[in-house]
């Protein structure tokens, strides 16, 4: 069965392989690659982004996303990640939604060329007054120059809700989405311009501009929730040309979680929020999970770079040039022994 988006009369083939032909599994729904790397998202909270999950899962799981014309009703109480929720903190929340402007990368069907679609991430939202009340419901739309995007993506990562809606930080969901979009790759290891990384984890233009500020409130919490309640353990490094050096680059390694301490992640997830960052803190210092070892990683080389990067602390730093010519060559750099 092929997906056909129909504008008017005319219709386009969006192929067998792509995202919106994709199911919700146990792994979670198909969100496209273009939603996950889209910037511009610096104005919204950690639960904005897990409402817009939630809403953009209905959407896709509805197998309506094809129709342009389509708008999308379910329950207010599926927006209550909380049992603290307030109108106005969700209202606001969707007042959030609708202001924000974001970029969305794309290529010209017609000639190739990259392009930028600005846009804001709903049309509409039509709800109850009293979002609590009993039978209260949310109808919702999609903007029309995003939808067509989003039907002929061809990439996307499976986010799980129950791992967003436990998140506290945003850019902890960010950093979620950023592996989960790339745990099925042959590497494990990314390195972005700095610029590129803070837009695509939304921190605010001007915010932590100090190296030691953007590690501690950004790197470093971020880190500390995805390796706490995801299914993959993350490595982050700033790059410096010198220790007083500006960040130049971050980079980042991902491997799979097995054993313990899948085991652990999904204790974790049951446990109330209240104490959870203490827990993940003491999780972290007494024992942090270590990387797979060869044979069971996707890819040899996959897994010894997780392990070259998997003993340092979140901010430490390793020398990447050993450590990327080691990969190249098949073997795991001198730092993954010691």
């Amino acid at each position: 069965m092929r997906c056909v988006l129909r504008i008017g009369r005319v219709a386009l083939d969006c192929g067998m392989s792509s995202t919106v032909q994709q199911i919700t599994t146990a792994a979670g729904f198909p969100k496209p690659a273009e939603l996950i790397e889209i910037t511009g998202t610096a104005a919204l909270e950690a639960q904005d982004r897990a409402i817009m999950n939630v809403l953009y899962q209905h959407a896709h799981d509805s197998g309506r996303l094809s129709d342009i014309h389509a708008d999308w009703t379910l329950p207010m109480t599926a927006l209550r990640l909380s049992k603290h929720e307030s109108n106005d903190r969700l209202h606001a929340a969707l007042d959030r939604l609708m202001r924000v402007v974001v970029t969305v990368p794309v290529f010209s069907a017609k000639t190739g060329e990259p392009r930028l679609i600005k846009t804001h991430l709903f049309d509409f939202f039509d709800l109850s007054a009293n979002a609590f009340a009993s039978g209260a419901t949310i109808r919702f739309g999609l903007p029309k120059q995003l939808q067509p995007v989003l039907v002929a993506s061809g990439r996307w990562g499976r986010i799980k809700a129950a791992t967003v809606c436990a998140m506290t930080s945003k850019y902890a969901i960010a950093l979620y989405e950023m592996v989960q979009l790339r745990g099925g790759m042959d590497r494990c290891v990314e390195t972005f311009p700095v610029e590129r990384f803070r837009d695509l984890m939304g921190v605010p233009e001007g915010a932590y501009e100090r190296g030691n500020d953007f590690v501690r409130k950004c790197i470093d919490a971020a880190s500390l929730e995805v390796n706490g309640l995801s299914d993959y353990s993350v490595q982050v490094q700033v790059v410096r040309k010198h220790p007083k050096a500006p960040i130049t680059a971050v980079t980042l390694a991902w491997w799979r979680k097995e054993g313990d301490a899948f085991r652990a992640t999904h204790a974790e997830q049951q446990q109330p929020k209240q104490g959870r960052t203490a827990r993940l803190r003491r999780m972290a210092q007494t024992g942090p999970p270590s990387a797979p070892a060869g044979g069971k990683a996707r890819r040899g080389k996959s897994a010894k770079a997780a392990q070259a990067m998997a003993p340092a602390a979140p901010a430490q730093q390793l020398d990447l040039v050993d450590t990327l010519a080691a990969l190249k060559n098949g073997h795991a750099p001198p730092d993954a022994a010691e």
